[in-house]
């Protein structure tokens, strides 16, 4: 997992939620990356006109270590290409140039979720859903699609998953959760209601909450226990759906799955081996 890249993305989508302090470091650090990297916590004080404190709080907030990782993530920024940038589609593009945006701007949105990724939280998540006796998936519109995904990838590994689209089906199998329940509730906004209907519910009743999300504070992100986050770059302006969030979405769901099965590799690969069998048996008919 990358972790070099991704401070000015992290500034920038956290820009309007930090408090008066950590916002004039941030806008100072947005204004004069190149400069910023190489002050200490305290000259950013000075030049912010704030103090070396709200340095410290501001990579808090961040979600980081310390300062110096989020120099070091402004100071990867900085080396990104002009084709690392997303690309809007235009009124009467060709052909060929969308399918050039389309192409980079999905390969952009998964390179900021790697370099987004907190591994600890992964890590975190990885370890609920090998112990959960269940693990029930929700999202609503594009994100219920994520939710499917899951749900298929995680019953062929012999997890009981669930993924239900209706606010009431759901609400209904978490009246009988339980500690050994891992509920995970998915929004790229963050604030879908009934996204967070659900994690109020699963919190009051016990479960583990996991929530997937696009980086910064939400009202999703802030009822989870564990807060897995996506790219939040915007997406292109003419679109029926989600595209590159969607992607994005998936990839950290890719993620979650790889490293379950990894960890309990040889029990695995047995799983994988009946469920495509039997899929084989069906097809043969």
């Amino acid at each position: 997992m990358s972790s070099s890249r991704g401070g000015l993305v992290m500034l920038n989508e956290m820009l309007m939620k930090l408090p008066p302090s950590e916002r004039k470091i941030a806008n100072y650090i947005l204004e004069n990356p190149q400069s910023a990297i190489s002050l200490t916590a305290s000259e950013l004080g000075e030049k912010s006109s704030t103090s070396s404190a709200a340095v410290i709080r501001l990579c808090k907030s961040l979600g980081l270590k310390g300062f110096q990782e989020l120099k070091l993530r402004v100071a990867g920024d900085l080396h990104k290409t002009p084709e690392e940038a997303f690309l809007d589609i235009l009124p009467d593009d060709t052909q060929e140039s969308i399918v050039h945006k389309v192409t980079n701007n999905s390969i952009q949105s998964l390179r900021e979720t790697e370099e987004l990724l907190n591994p600890n939280a992964l890590t975190e998540a990885v370890n609920l859903i090998k112990e959960a006796d269940s693990i029930h998936f929700f999202g609503v519109g594009a994100s219920s699609l994520i939710a499917q995904d899951a749900q298929q990838k995680f019953l062929r590994i012999n997890k009981r998953a669930n993924a239900f689209t209706d606010i009431h089906m759901m609400a209904t199998l978490l009246a009988n959760v339980s500690e050994r329940d891992v509920v995970v509730g998915i929004s790229f906004s963050g604030e879908t209601p009934e996204v967070i209907k659900i994690l109020d519910l699963a919190n009051k009743n016990g479960a583990n909450t996991i929530s997937l999300t696009k980086y910064g504070a939400s009202s999703v992100s802030d009822r989870a226990d564990i807060k897995l986050y996506t790219s939040a770059s915007k997406e292109a302006t003419f679109r029926s759906a989600a595209t590159s969030s969607r992607l994005s979405q998936l990839l950290i769901i890719d993620m979650l799955f790889m490293a379950v099965a990894s960890s309990q590799y040889d029990e695995i690969i047995g799983c994988l081996d009946k469920t495509r069998r039997t899929i084989d048996w069906l097809n043969e008919r």
